[in-house]
């Protein structure tokens, strides 16, 4: 059951988006924690309870990760059995650890649906903390689908939204208190059963509100089509070319099809309508080239930029040749007219065991991206100045679901670039979700988000997290766009971050308490 359940959640989530059936499974995993209280020791049956629900939900919501072990099949295909099923049975210990928390509380009635929405939410930002993070798939990215609602990030952040949608998703849990015990049990509960159900839907319905009211005082959405040198809200003078070439994982870094692949890029870039762009971006790793050391790379690329633009582009960088030891990144660089690099971004956040092997000397395993060198992480977030653009924070792949961790506070970006590849995925649930949390990220800091994506999804985010221009997943194409200017001023999110997730931890750790205080009967109060 609990299985079951958690695979319900996660049908909740990008793309499918059946947010109704968080309600069947959090309601579900609140009674199956009620039914712990009789076991020899709750908390651990409790723990059980949750491990399994996180279990079910992790197997089906990330899944697509076997995928990625299909590109080089012959070397990882092994794998397939052991990858997913052993990182969903650790990432479940944190629902447990949720479960058993709620157990432990002691909470009654709509206490204890405050008290899960509390710990639910609170292994949620240790799951994006501990052991480098890995904040996927957070509760709240399931509002994605509604501009008015993710509007609610401006304030608390995607974690803060976790909270009132687990708290809305286990209220109907007290509908059933009461249920079966003695008249005066059902009597003192009757005036709560329905009130946790009550308020929650209200407050959503506060947000959606407040959401939509928040979109109408917005400037009009963008039109893609627009002049770069148009006026209102979006940056004077800049036009963005993102290049899609849909190049399959398999063939990326052949060595028969490398150089077909680098010329694909080059000549969709100065495709119909290159005249109107400034700036071309293209993804992460397109060029198969270590650019820094390749002068003809940068010429080749020199060829493509736009007259006073760039080229942005994803790469791998290394060591200079004979400089031991010998080290690698995951770059991004910015490339002028004269093949001049004139920005270079390292990714601060890698990937275990698909960038570097954690724990290499213990586990008899090689990383699953070609090389047997381990990638080196960057500083992190780094504000770039590049020569006709706002300055920005450049992010390269999953380094976007972070809430709170996508750009440097001392020298706030304008803007936001994500440049990705998640062809290593094909046709799943995976780039959809990814996409998901890139939008919640603009929403958070009030910063319009470019995404540059081999494979899909290649998008313009505006501050609002509005899509105001989308290439698909799957397809090959240019997408051109005008760049967005920011909010005026900073979201408080983007001001004060995850302290006001705090508050509202300890608010509803407050109003969990209340909840939980006996009801007195219906005679007692009116003899009172």
């Amino acid at each position: 059951m609990a299985v079951g359940l958690g695979a319900l959640a996660s049908a909740a989530l990008p793309p499918l988006f059946a947010v109704p059936l968080l309600g069947v499974a959090f309601t579900g995993l609140v009674w199956l924690i009620d039914g712990t209280g009789s076991a020899r020791s709750p908390a651990r049956a409790a723990f059980a309870a949750g491990w399994w629900f996180g279990f079910g939900h992790f197997m089906t919501g990330l899944y697509w990760i076997t995928n990625s072990l299909l590109v080089d099949a012959d070397r990882f295909g092994w794998l397939v059995p052991f990858a997913v099923s052993g990182l969903s049975a650790g990432l479940a210990i944190f629902p447990g650890l949720a479960a058993a928390a709620v157990r432990l509380g002691g909470a009654r009635g709509a206490g204890r649906v405050l008290a899960l929405a509390v710990a639910w939410t609170v292994v949620e930002w240790l799951r994006g903390h501990i052991l480098s993070g890995f904040p996927w798939n957070l509760v709240g990215t399931a509002w994605v689908f509604s501009d008015a609602v993710s509007q609610t990030v401006a304030l608390t952040g995607a974690y803060g939204l976790s909270l009132l949608t687990v708290a809305l998703a286990a209220a109907p849990a007290t509908l059933g208190d009461g249920v079966g015990g003695g008249a005066a049990d059902a009597d003192a509960g009757r005036g709560r059963r329905w009130a946790a159900l009550a308020v929650m839907t209200a407050l959503f319905g506060v947000l959606w509100a407040a959401g939509e009211v928040r979109l109408a005082s917005a400037p009009a959405k963008v039109d893609p089509a627009a002049a770069a040198g148009s006026e209102g809200s979006v940056v004077p003078d800049v036009r963005l070319r993102l290049v899609q070439a849909n190049i399959d994982q398999r063939l990326k870094w052949s060595p028969s099809e490398r150089a077909a692949n680098f010329r694909k890029f080059l000549s969709m870039t100065r495709g119909p309508g290159f005249e109107k762009v400034t700036h071309v971006i293209w993804p992460e790793t397109a060029v198969p080239y270590i650019v820094a050391r390749d002068a003809g790379a940068r010429a080749a690329i020199a060829a493509v930029v736009p007259p006073k633009g760039l080229v942005i582009t994803g790469a791998i960088r290394a060591t200079p040749a004979g400089v031991k030891p010998v080290q690698l990144w995951n770059s991004a660089h910015a490339i002028d007219r004269s093949a001049r690099i004139v920005g270079t971004y390292d990714k601060f956040h890698l990937v275990p065991f698909g960038e570097y092997m954690p724990l290499r000397d213990v586990l008899p395993l090689k990383k699953i991206t070609r090389g047997a060198v381990d990638f080196s992480a960057g500083p992190g977030p780094r504000t770039l100045a590049l020569p006709g653009l706002p300055p920005v924070s450049l992010l390269i792949c999953y380094e976007v679901i972070f809430p709170g961790n996508v750009l440097d506070r001392r020298n706030r970006p304008r803007w936001i670039l994500n440049l990705t590849n998640d062809a290593w995925f094909g046709d799943s649930t995976g780039p959809y979700q990814h996409f998901a949390a890139a939008r919640l990220r603009a929403v958070e800091e009030g910063l319009a988000l470019v995404r540059s994506a081999n494979t899909g999804i290649s998008a313009v985010i505006d501050p609002y997290g509005r899509v105001i221009a989308r290439l698909g997943l799957g397809v090959e194409g240019v997408l051109d766009s005008p760049l967005p200017l920011p909010l005026v001023g900073l979201t408080p999110y983007a001001r004060f971050g995850d302290w006001i997730l705090l508050g509202m931890l300890t608010i509803a750790v407050g109003l969990a308490f209340i909840a939980s205080l006996p009801a007195r009967p219906a005679g007692r109060r009116a003899r009172d």
